[in-house]
């Protein structure tokens, strides 16, 4: 089957009309390099019509195009989980567990754990590090609370530390999140070990925390004249703070990163939006299993 490309829910639903259908998507990725059993490292292997599982002509193990993905024994159907992963990518705002459990007719509570396994996938790879010039700053979210601004350490707010690359026109090309607990040049580190390059160039407020990293890294501070000076990072703020009041009516904050890391994949995929469900499909095939046990707040 073809790569799906672009964002038209007439073409998704041309291509994907049954079960069948998305499975056989699956199979794609998921042996490009050729089949090998899991159990006896076989290569031959016969389809099976009816789901296009793989029968090992030695064992005769059976592995559905599903198997060991993080679609592995998906509750709510493969056709479902596709439509999910569908609004999550190609669409601009994706949407809530409860609206997108009303729109597949899928219990709100399995929908919410299957979406949060398509975050996993669109999770940084943390491979591609910025290299050109990058400003950090850091941001909270959730209630106002009173006599409490700037970086107040005994907040109950959500604090963030985010890293947004500017290109050669000064627009934005990326941007990273990360979640912290304090505003402590270690909490702060965590953005720069990520997706940082030593080499890039970095402008950052006039804030003390990230004193200790200039030892390591090209950083120039600059006061922030109440957030004039980096019109960019204070765009990028707005919207992330924006689509999550408007999606989500609240959320834990052991899983913010998870909503961050959703908001991050869609936005450094801007311009390359014709790919960009075909690409988490394959993140999705490419990816282990996980379970409820590996996504709650309690792992």
């Amino acid at each position: 089957m073809e790569k799906s490309k672009g964002q038209g829910m007439l073409e998704y639903f041309d291509k994907f009309k049954t079960d069948l259908d998305c499975l056989e998507y699956s199979a794609n990725p998921k042996w490009k390099d050729g089949f090998l059993c899991v159990k006896c490292e076989h290569t031959k292997f016969t389809i099976r019509k009816a789901n296009l599982a793989r029968d090992c002509n030695r064992c005769h193990h059976i592995e559905s195009p599903t198997a060991n993905t993080l679609f592995h024994k998906v509750e709510i159907g493969v056709r479902k989980a596709f439509m999910i992963v569908f609004e999550m990518s190609a669409t601009t705002k994706s949407m809530s567990s409860r609206q997108m459990a009303k729109r597949v007719n899928v219990s709100r509570s399995t929908t919410w754990l299957f979406m949060h396994k398509v975050r996993s996938a669109m999770k940084s790879s943390e491979c591609y590090p910025i290299t050109a010039t990058v400003i950090v700053d850091e941001f909270v979210f959730g209630g106002k609370e009173d006599l409490k601004p700037g970086r107040s350490t005994n907040t109950k707010k959500k604090k963030v530390v985010a890293a947004v690359e500017i290109d050669k026109k000064g627009g934005v090309k990326r941007a990273h999140f990360k979640s912290i607990k304090d505003y402590s040049s270690t909490s702060l580190e965590k953005i720069f070990d990520a997706h940082i390059s030593t080499t890039a160039k970095v402008e950052t407020d006039q804030w003390t925390g990230h004193e200790p990293l200039m030892g390591l890294y090209d950083i120039t501070q600059t006061k922030s004249n109440k957030g004039a000076t980096f019109f960019e990072m204070n765009t990028i703020t707005h919207h992330v703070k924006s689509w999550l009041r408007s999606t989500f009516s609240w959320m834990h904050e052991g899983h913010i990163e998870k909503y961050l890391d959703e908001y991050s994949y869609r936005l450094n995929r801007s311009n390359s939006k014709e790919t960009i469900f075909d690409n988490l499909i394959n993140r999705r095939i490419e990816s282990k299993p996980l379970t409820y046990e590996q996504i709650s707040i309690s792992s």
